[in-house]
């Protein structure tokens, strides 16, 4: 019996021992330094998987307004319809623009605590509707909430995160969007109409609560001049004692770079910090992977699914394969937060386009003799190809979009360059929502798809020759 107990008690320790070399890793996010940062960015994206949560809930809904099952006792046409889809683009520049210019103002709290009037709004227009104008406005504050969170979010995990997992952190925004997403689709087509806003309405809330337990972020407080609340902000992100003098010196150390960033960036701030090379470098990266996020169709075809599973005449279950598609969009995003920090940025996104400009030629060229030939039994094929495609979008062009976009530009310039690339990518988004379903019509699906492929390929040898590996960089090198 001794024996058995002294194995037990073996087995324990033992486990104990492996439990506590884990949390030791300086790289896990349940480690000592990095917890307080990694539970503070899944508080801030309850704000994301809400947002996320609201888009996939509204596009089976919209699908239903045009139908005689319509929960709503006024009829809403086909061209309104557009409009309440496409407006959320249209509240996502609003929102960019507004956390843009009041962020560095006001702080990211404070935008922080913006981001959940916006979205509960939305809620309330959806159950209280009495015209189609009433989901127009919706839409649009719902876009305002997505906009602002896209733009403050990366900055705000960025500025209290460790290097060594700021990867990881930043790609869990597009990993609860994307839950929010599938969430919002299984919900909508489970529950009735009138009965999801109430209690949705709680996500924004409990938001809002939980913003007042975070501090703001210590780098916003030591360019205010702030520097106790900044160096207690310190403490509390790197969860470390008051009498860690390590921390004391890592502390004093960025606030001088903080200081000197600030005193250089108030001295000579102008134009020309706009035209140096690094700043071309950045811009020319950043245009490119946002041309390579958008007109690679990895929104578009989440977006109007139907239409192009439709085009590939399966005979699959609709909503079936909606779930797969949301689902691999989790795991795509989840495997980003595995990869990112580990093998870098850049070898995630070559990855990425290259395997999405396969799957996009892939698929073109089975609609493409879809048309002529009975491939019924294949029809399994079109959703293996889009799956693999949603996949591998999401493990870069998406995953990694808002992590890189940050960290490619120099730090004098980078709130206003970030500002101003999500501002584009939102308007972007609008534009090519609109011109996707003109193009299926006018080209074909598989010209569209072919043209997305090329277009995504030549992304790729851009990445391949001329994207810098970010991974490690600090936020404070020029």
């Amino acid at each position: 019996m001794n024996l058995v107990q002294c194995g037990e008690s073996i087995s324990t320790m033992t486990f104990k021992l492996r439990l506590a070399s884990v949390f030791a890793n300086p790289n896990c996010l349940l480690g000592r330094r990095n917890r307080h940062q990694f539970l503070v960015t899944l508080l801030l994206n309850i704000a994301t998987f809400s947002h996320g949560l609201g888009v996939g809930w509204m596009s089976p809904v919209m699908r239903d307004l045009q139908t005689d099952e319509s929960p709503l006792d006024f009829p809403v046409l086909v061209s309104q319809v557009s409009w309440i889809g496409s407006l959320v683009g249209i509240g996502s520049v609003m929102g960019n623009l507004i956390a843009g210019l009041l962020m560095d103002r006001i702080g990211r709290k404070m935008v922080l605590f913006f981001i959940a009037i916006p979205y509960t709004t939305f809620w309330c227009l959806v159950y209280f509707v009495q015209s189609v104008e009433f989901l127009y406005i919706g839409r649009l504050m719902a876009g305002v909430t997505g906009g602002a969170c896209y733009v403050v979010l990366p900055t705000f995990i960025s500025e209290i995160a460790d290097t060594n997992v700021r990867g990881r952190l930043g790609s869990i925004i597009l990993l609860s969007v994307n839950t929010g997403v599938l969430a919002g689709y299984i919900v909508s087509t489970r529950v009735d109409y009138f009965t999801s806003p109430p209690f949705i309405i709680a996500l924004p809330v409990c938001y809002f609560i939980c913003n007042f337990l975070i501090p703001e972020t210590p780098h916003h407080l030591v360019r205010k001049g702030k520097f106790e609340a900044a160096k207690r902000s310190f403490m509390f992100y790197k969860n470390i004692r008051k009498d860690d003098i390590k921390a004391e010196d890592e502390f004093e150390e960025m606030k001088y770079l903080l200081i000197k960033e600030q005193t250089e960036k108030a001295k000579s701030f102008d134009y020309r910090d706009f035209i140096t090379k690094p700043a071309f470098k950045a811009y020319a990266s950043a245009a490119v992977l946002l041309i390579s996020n958008q007109f690679s169709a990895s929104f578009c075809v989440t977006t109007y699914l139907a239409d192009v599973f439709a085009a590939s005449y399966t005979t699959l279950n609709l909503g079936m394969c909606t779930i797969v598609i949301g689902v691999l969009q989790i795991v795509g995003n989840y495997v980003t937060t595995l990869l990112c920090d580990k093998y870098g940025r850049r070898i995630l996104m070559l990855t990425s386009t290259l395997g999405a400009s396969l799957c996009l030629t892939a698929f073109g060229t089975f609609t493409f003799f879809a048309k002529t030939a009975n491939l019924s039994a294949v029809d399994w094929l079109p959703l293996v190809i889009l799956s693999c495609f949603v996949f591998l979008c999401n493990i870069g062009l998406v995953g990694c979009l808002f992590v890189v976009l940050v960290e490619l530009f120099p730090a004098k310039i980078r709130s206003a360059g970030v500002s101003t690339f999500v501002v584009i990518l939102s308007s972007t988004v609008f534009l090519t929502l609109k011109i996707f379903p003109i193009c299926m019509a006018v080209w074909g699906t598989s010209v569209t798809m072919w043209c997305c492929s090329g277009i995504t390929f030549l992304s790729f040898l851009y990445f391949c020759f001329f994207l810098e590996e970010t991974n490690g960089k600090s936020l404070l090198e020029a």
